[in-house]
């Protein structure tokens, strides 16, 4: 790289590609947000990498991105190249491109976010994937050998479609189940089209039907067929089963008409949006169907600060409510949520009430949702993951005006009763127990049953998931090929 190239930064700065205009996000469009890099803004952008030699975007990334070497292909026009690449390491990039919090990731590490403006690996990463697949790049497992073996994938979220990626290409087959009428999981109902295009899923699942990857939706394990029915079928399972349980906080009136579990509500406008059934199969753990209320010129809260709770207030506000609140009880900076979402929400129209910790949702006489009681809170000593905690200041209480209160406080992981019998274990907050004790990464107490993604970690990024599903292959292939167990040093649950 010449010397001219290196302080390429200077000259160019950090852009975005082009946003909906605002005027039509507040008027209710749910198009995907950002735009897309034409060729020479891709590679202007990409040339702002500075190559570090100990690439900080590359270390802070979940999958491990090859991030500086694609980013110099597509300054050198090698796109299919760059291509190959990204999947490498990631199954799925054109989701991660576009959903992943890459403030908090790469683009939070690279050197230049300090002063100049990060480079933008995000919208990259988007436009060698979708540029790419259209061209008719595809992956080529040509080279494959079939092993003859079979692995049943359920769950068909971002951990199950990465497992089943990376089985293919390790010549075993993959048969990927899932409760619901599409692929993709939250990916396809709970992440809104505004983040997410569902055209982009479609891709994906012809991408990985190509592989040879066979998909078969609408089946329910444990109910539709029995999880003792594909341990006969197949050689290995691979349980991605997401965390669907919501919590509620237990705030007294959350039961009141007009108060919404955050999941229930994406995934329902979800399928309106796309034109799916809104009455198709329930949203796990919330077998009562949910009735959307009608949320145009009322005064909706979010109670929540995280990326779930940044996707409900900006569908409220394309759902026309006369005014979206998001409450949360620690400040700003302690937000869970990516910053751009809530800098994107913010310029929606979306307000904020920091240091604000929900008491109670109130109703009025007639027994409908009026407000929520709060209380203004301040920073406390540290809690066990050192976030401090939030602290009531008496006296402070007060009514925050509310006709629909969107509870997003988190999700849980819900395993099948039928897991136990099995020999899979579960911790008390529900997440299954994996590897350690000489077993392979990612094996559960039951030799030829997998597990990864939220379903074991928790409710988290999408990219971990990915992370962990992909991981889990690698697991799987060696247990398939005779390695029974790793030395402890190497376990990892």
């Amino acid at each position: 790289m010449s010397k001219q190239q290196l302080f390429q930064f200077l000259d160019a700065p950090r852009e975005m590609p082009a946003k909906v205009p605002l005027a039509e996000r507040v008027a209710g469009s749910f198009d995907e947000l950002y735009g897309r890099f034409g060729e020479a803004e891709a590679r202007h952008q990409s040339g702002r990498c500075l190559d570090c030699g100990n690439p900080y975007c590359e270390a802070k990334c979940p999958v491990h991105n090859y991030i500086p070497n694609w980013l110099e292909l597509v300054q050198q026009g090698r796109l299919i190249e760059a291509a190959e690449l990204c999947h490498e390491t990631n199954p799925l990039p054109e989701m991660c491109g576009r959903v992943c919090p890459q403030d908090r990731l790469c683009e939070g590490a690279c050197t230049l976010n300090d002063g100049f403006g990060a480079v933008t690996i995000g919208a990259v990463e988007k436009y060698i994937t979708d540029t790419a697949f259209a061209q008719g790049w595809r992956p080529d497992l040509s080279k494959v050998k079939p092993t003859g073996k079979r692995v049943a994938v359920v769950g068909a979220g971002p951990a199950g479609l990465a497992c089943a990626d990376r089985l293919a290409r390790s010549g075993i087959s993959a048969t990927v189940f899932d409760r619901y009428e599409q692929i993709g999981g939250l990916l396809q109902f709970g992440i809104p089209s505004f983040k997410l295009d569902k055209s982009v899923i479609a891709t994906r699942r012809a991408v990985q039907e190509g592989m040879g990857v066979q998909f078969r939706l609408g089946i329910e394990i444990g109910r539709d067929l029995g999880i003792e029915d594909l341990l006969r079928e197949f050689d290995a399972v691979f349980l991605g089963l997401g965390a669907y349980r919501y919590t509620d906080g237990g705030l007294p009136g959350q039961d009141l008409p007009g108060v919404l579990p955050a999941l229930p509500f994406l995934v329902q406008n979800g399928r309106i949006v796309t034109g799916n059934d809104p009455q198709g199969r329930p949203i796990a753990g919330w077998e009562d169907q949910l009735v959307l209320p009608e949320l145009h010129g009322k005064r909706v809260v979010v109670l929540g600060g995280g990326d779930t709770g940044m996707d409900c207030v900006r569908s409220a506000v394309r759902l026309g409510a006369a005014s979206v609140t998001c409450a949360y009880r620690r400040d700003e900076a302690n937000m869970p949520g990516s910053a751009r979402e809530v800098a994107n929400a913010r310029e929606e129209g979306v307000h904020y009430r920091f240091n604000c910790q929900p008491l109670e949702i109130v109703a009025d006489a007639q027994g409908q949702t009026c407000g929520v009681r709060v209380v203004e809170t301040t920073l406390g000593a540290a809690d066990a993951q050192g976030r401090r905690s939030a602290v009531a200041v008496p006296g402070s209480e007060s009514l925050l005006d509310a006709d629909v209160v969107i509870i997003a406080f988190g999700f849980s992981p819900s395993p099948p009763s039928w897991l136990q019998a099995l020999g899979v274990q579960a911790q008390a907050n529900g997440r299954l127990v994996v590897g350690g004790n000489g077993r392979l990464p990612y094996q559960t107490g039951h030799d030829a049953l997998f597990a990864g993604g939220d379903c074991v970690r928790g409710a988290d990024l999408v990219v971990t998931a990915v992370q962990e599903g992909r991981d889990a292959a690698a697991s799987i292939a060696r247990a398939l090929r005779g390695i029974k167990a790793i030395p402890a040093l190497l376990a990892t649950s």
